[in-house]
């Protein structure tokens, strides 16, 4: 037995599950597994489905590396399940999962705390459309509360699509909000621990950073380090670190940051099981600090509750 298999025990892989975001999920899984065989750990691969309490019990697990995204596994749900069955896991615990879910009550938070974001709003069947249009400045982005991966997003520019585009993200989530649209750069900072990671800057010929520009895409482009000067990446990584901290997030995750068209950063989102695909963020930013795709699964592991 190695020392890793010893020092961790056995180690479940949870991936799949049910949310929209399955796909990638299992993506992200059959990396991490990689990885965790290859640092001569005692794995075993769970593709989360139904009961997820019976599924656990199965088995004699000393922790848990979930990767999951989305709804039942990135909300505070799966890890209430395994707070309930005391088995230690990696990123953030319940409260924070939740809150980093839901975007609402995420940028409620961070108005409160006096954190910029973009302005926002909630969206109603009964909403007047025309004024929260007038509102958030004509441009605006619909997203669902608590979906992740751009998924049921829509850029609007009028009051008859900002109704449409409800509709739309309304068939991902019962809560759907309206934020005014930021022109500048896109920039995301993965969080290992207690530090940020260098920034990495996103370029995308889409419309916006969607579901398939973000994984399947070849047209996106990446650029880690992001060419920011050292003061203004400090700005970022500061602001990011600030942001994480907020929610009580814990272990590992990503910060999604975009500039205005001033320049100023403003904070989209924080995600608490970020993608690890061939095409994810936090790899890259964590080759551009020395850590390769096995040293960064090791230090999630490491930090795990």
């Amino acid at each position: 037995m190695t020392f890793l298999a010893t020092k961790f025990g056995t180690v479940g892989l949870l991936s799949g599950g049910v949310s929209s975001e399955r796909e990638i999920s299992l993506m992200t899984g059959a990396a991490v597994l990689k990885s965790l065989r290859n640092l001569g750990i005692d794995v075993v691969a769970i593709d989360v489905q139904q009961d997820l309490i019976k599924t656990l019990s199965q088995y004699e697990l000393d922790r848990v590396f979930i990767a999951l995204h989305g709804p039942g596994g990135e909300d505070g749900t799966l890890q209430g399940v395994l707070e309930y069955l005391g088995i230690p896991y990696t990123g953030s615990g319940v409260m924070a999962s939740a809150l980093a879910m839901d975007k609402l009550r995420c940028k409620q938070m961070w108005k409160g705390m006096g954190l910029p974001t973009a302005d926002f709003a909630l969206l109603k069947e009964d909403s007047d459309w025309a004024a929260i249009t007038e509102a958030l400045g004509g441009s605006l982005v619909v997203k669902p509360s608590c979906e992740g991966s751009s998924i049921g997003m829509s850029l609007v520019e009028s009051p008859q699509q900002l109704r449409d585009a409800r509709e739309l993200a309304s068939k991902f989530d019962t809560s759907v909000i309206a934020e005014s649209r930021l022109q500048g750069q896109e920039y995301t900072v993965a969080v290992l621990g207690d530090r940020a990671l260098p920034s990495v800057r996103i370029e995308s010929n889409a419309t916006f950073y969607d579901y398939q520009a973000k994984y399947f895409s070849d047209k996106t482009q990446y650029f880690c380090p992001s060419g920011l000067t050292k003061a203004r990446e400090s700005e970022l990584c500061e602001l990011s670190m600030m942001a994480f901290k907020s929610l009580d997030c814990k272990g590992w995750g990503r910060v999604d940051v975009m500039t205005d068209a001033d320049g100023d950063f403003y904070l989209l989102e924080v995600n608490t099981v970020p993608g690890m695909t061939g095409q994810s963020l936090v790899p890259m930013a964590a080759e551009a600090a020395g850590l390769e795709f096995d040293d960064l699964v090791r230090a999630i592991l490491e930090e795990s509750l």
